[in-house]
């Protein structure tokens, strides 16, 4: 929806063009956005940064997708990212897992992703510190992590095909599950596929075992199996 990136930003700070930073800003939160501006713009969007990047992480999160290259370039304003580099999808459920034939010291590792992205958002503050007051931009970034935990449950919830439960409930679920990704070395997309709507296999790894207590408080969404891929057999 976009390619104005946090590093436009950062761009022209650094060419130290305080009003072209103001009708950045003015110009993301009529078009891309599409908020009112309020008393104070540049916190409003920073907000709405921060929103979107949390979404994505959590996107990238539940789906196990790598990008291989996050600097501030390839994330833009709108919450989306481009320019992988060398990107992939898990082959199995693990944090320090990397994309990039370059990242030596998993910078970008799987299990970093939230990390990376959070700098990204430091970065994007420091450049809108030329035209805002620090103090303004301080409280969006303290939200960051409550809003990747909602979003990482909102989409995993969404995945597994579930309804949603207590907070507690959906994050210690949400736990579990990856656990039992990760100590079975199952594909991700498998387990995803096997658990869809409530449903149990015949013969789960014994990792899952308190997922699958924990997924009985849990109620499949209406439509959760309605669709005949679910019938497959096996993931796409």
């Amino acid at each position: 929806h976009s390619h104005i990136r946090y590093g436009t930003f950062q761009r022209l700070a650094a060419l130290e063009q305080p009003e072209n930073i103001r009708a950045l800003v003015d110009y993301c939160l009529a078009n891309i956005a599409r908020l009112e501006p309020g008393p104070d713009p540049v916190a409003a969007l920073m907000g709405y940064a921060v929103e979107g990047a949390a979404r994505l992480v959590a996107d990238w999160h539940v789906a196990g997708f790598v990008h291989g290259v996050l600097n501030t370039d390839n994330i833009n304003i709108s919450g989306e990212s481009f320019d992988y580099g060398p990107w992939r999808f898990l082959p199995h459920w693990e944090t320090g897992f990397t994309a990039a034939y370059f990242d030596h010291f998993g910078l970008y590792a799987f299990g970093r992703q939230a990390e990376a992205l959070q700098w990204n958002l430091v970065e994007l503050a420091k450049a809108l510190r030329t035209v805002a007051p620090t103090e303004s931009l301080v409280p969006p970034l303290r939200e960051w992590p409550r809003l990747v935990g909602e979003a990482v449950r909102t989409q995993a919830l969404w995945r597994l095909g579930l309804q949603r439960g207590t907070a507690e409930a959906e994050e210690a679920l949400v736990r579990a599950f990856e656990v039992g990704l990760g100590e079975s070395r199952l594909q991700p997309d498998r387990a995803w596929y096997d658990f869809r709507g409530g449903r149990v296999p015949a013969d789960p790894h014994p990792a899952f075992a308190p997922f699958i207590e924990q997924l009985a408080a849990f109620r499949p969404i209406a439509s959760a199996l309605d669709h005949p891929y679910w019938a497959d057999g096996e993931p796409c």
